[in-house]
């Protein structure tokens, strides 16, 4: 940690295992937890809580107060979990008043130039490929993954175990365990190949099929295909997470499966 060409500012908390390169400039009102990397030109500013294990590749800027005007200086934070890796020159803007927070899970990959704006959530396992920029007040869930140069509106929930094709433009709430591709973002499918690399069952994978079959494919609209889902098909985690985050949608879902006219 004894770099001579980085700051540090003295009242940061910083774990003495952690590996700090040259140029890295870390404010007041920061802790970094042990084993984390630091790479060169790094800044870290006021508010950040950094895990244990995290790499983070020069250029990165952590903290930065959020791009809204209604920002009046509120002491909000950016809490980032471990085993999180920070590619070249990605920004996270900490919280507003609306939520004092901004959060990243455990072992998440955000690539290079990501940006996440203020009062957003990310899961644990998500993968946001390069250039994606995404507004305030996003929720991603666990193991979402996300192409790159995707735009994500604010205010919209993507869903876990979801794939969204590269160069989205993410307008709708994106339900859990999809493939959403095509513009404007259409469900294309389940995240089959997705669902099996972490160990779902075929059964598994056929009972979250048939959901969405019912919800995108047999003509109902949303209210109808839910009530359809709850009086036939029978209660597992599954069908309830694709219920719940169907109830608790705030911008609505994406749309259904049409083929492209020639």
């Amino acid at each position: 940690m004894n770099q001579p060409l980085a700051y540090v500012h003295p009242q940061a908390k910083v774990a003495k295992n952690v590996v700090i390169e040259p140029f890295v400039n870390i404010e007041k009102n920061v802790e970094i937890d042990e084993g984390t990397w630091i790479g060169s030109n790094v800044t870290i500013m006021e508010g950040a809580q950094i895990g244990k294990n995290c790499k983070i590749f020069p250029g990165a800027v952590i903290a930065a107060i959020p791009q809204d005007l209604k920002f009046d200086g509120e002491e909000t934070s950016v809490i980032i979990g471990d085993n999180t890796i920070i590619r070249e020159f990605v920004t996270i803007n900490r919280g507003t008043r609306a939520s004092n927070k901004t959060i990243i899970g455990d072992n998440c990959l955000l690539m290079a130039y990501v940006h996440i704006a203020h009062d957003c959530t990310i899961g644990n396992n998500v993968i946001l490929a390069n250039a994606c920029n995404l507004a305030g007040h996003i929720l991603i869930d666990d193991w979402a993954i996300l192409g790159g140069l995707s735009a994500v509106h604010q205010f919209v929930h993507i869903g876990m175990h979801t794939m969204v094709s590269g160069g989205s433009m993410v307008r709708k709430d994106v339900p859990s365990f999809v493939k959403a591709g095509r513009d404007p973002l259409a469900f294309i499918g389940v995240n089959s190949i997705g669902l099996r690399r972490r160990g779902f069952t075929n059964e598994r994978i056929n009972a979250i099929q048939e959901i969405y079959r019912i919800l995108y494919l047999r003509g109902h609209n949303i209210s109808q295909a839910v009530r359809y889902i709850e009086a036939n098909i029978p209660s597992t985690p599954d069908r309830d997470e694709i219920l719940s985050f169907i109830t608790n949608s705030q911008r609505g879902l994406m749309k259904g499966y049409t083929r492209i006219k020639d």
